[in-house]
């Protein structure tokens, strides 16, 4: 077993062998149907690819508040706050005021939200 993920190639191989170990497990009826020796060696790649996720490629955690996801949303579906006002159905004004904070999500804005960017309404619920 390596002890540290040196550089992206090992990386790529780490995830490789993580995801076969997480399809058997699927197949198999979940992780109990792994043997003791691969839920162990799942257990340290894990540990291992967590790691270099964390030294090396940064990878934030998710956002966890509602303003902080729908500006992950823009980004990621490289809309303007305008375009996405208009996606939205909302003013740009409102939607403005809303990502910073000097106005509360109203029902419209979480209903749009929900619909046009699939952001799930539980997560918006229980962070209204």
């Amino acid at each position: 077993m390596i002890d540290k993920i040196r550089n992206e190639a090992q990386y790529n191989q780490v995830m490789a062998l993580i995801e076969r170990f997480i399809s058997k497990a699927t197949e198999g009826g979940g992780f109990s149907s792994l043997s003791a020796t691969e839920a162990e060696e799942l257990s340290h790649l894990s540990l291992l690819a967590e790691q270099y996720e964390d030294d090396v490629l940064k990878i934030m955690p998710l956002p966890v508040t509602i303003t902080s996801v729908v500006q992950h949303k823009i980004k990621e579906l490289n809309l303007t706050q305008a375009k996405l006002a208009d996606m939205l159905g909302l003013g740009t004004s409102k939607l403005s005021q809303i990502l910073n904070g000097k106005r509360e999500p109203d029902v419209t804005f979480l209903k749009a939200v929900h619909n046009k960017l699939g952001i799930s309404g539980d997560f918006l619920l229980e962070n209204v």
